[in-house]
C-alpha cells in the first residue's frame, strides 16, 4: 500500500532565500513562506489567521529559487512535508517541518528580467541531503 506526501502553497516569501551548500556540493535552499486565511463566523465576524512555512529546495531548483526569488513575492510551492529534528552544542533537542520544494511558480513580478516563462520549474530527481 503506498502513501502520500504532497503539500501545495500559495504565499509570500518572509525574507530572501538563503543559498548554502552541502559538503558534497549540492546547493539548498530556505525560505519562510507567508500564508493568509480568512473566513466569517455563523454570526458574520470576520477572522484572518496568518501561518508560515519553512520550504527547503535542492540542487537546480535552490539555485533557481536563489537567483528568482526575493522578500515579498507571491510564490506557489509543491513539494512534501519532512520533519527533522537534531541537537545542538549544548544537548538541546530540536523538531523542525519544513516543506521540501519540487515544484515552483512564481505568481508575481520577477526579480530577473531573464528569468523563463512562468512553466512550473521542477527539481533534480535527487532530492536528498
Amino acid at each position: 500500500m503506498r502513501g502520500l506526501n504532497k503539500v501545495l502553497l500559495i504565499g509570500w516569501l518572509g525574507r530572501d532565500p538563503e543559498l548554502r551548500y552541502t559538503h558534497s556540493g549540492k546547493a539548498v535552499v530556505s525560505f519562510p513562506i507567508e500564508t493568509h486565511r480568512e473566513w466569517v463566523t455563523a454570526d458574520g465576524q470576520r477572522h484572518e489567521e496568518v501561518e508560515w512555512f519553512n520550504v527547503v529546495a535542492w540542487g537546480a531548483l535552490a539555485e533557481i529559487c536563489k537567483h528568482h526569488l526575493s522578500r515579498g513575492q507571491q510564490v506557489y510551492i509543491e513539494g512534501r512535508l519532512q520533519t527533522r529534528s537534531w541537537e545542538d552544542d549544548a544537548g538541546k533537542r530540536h523538531v523542525r517541518t519544513e516543506i521540501v520544494a519540487n515544484e515552483m511558480v512564481l505568481l508575481g513580478e520577477r526579480r530577473s528580467t531573464l528569468a523563463a516563462s512562468s512553466a512550473p520549474l521542477h527539481a533534480d530527481d535527487e532530492l536528498g541531503m
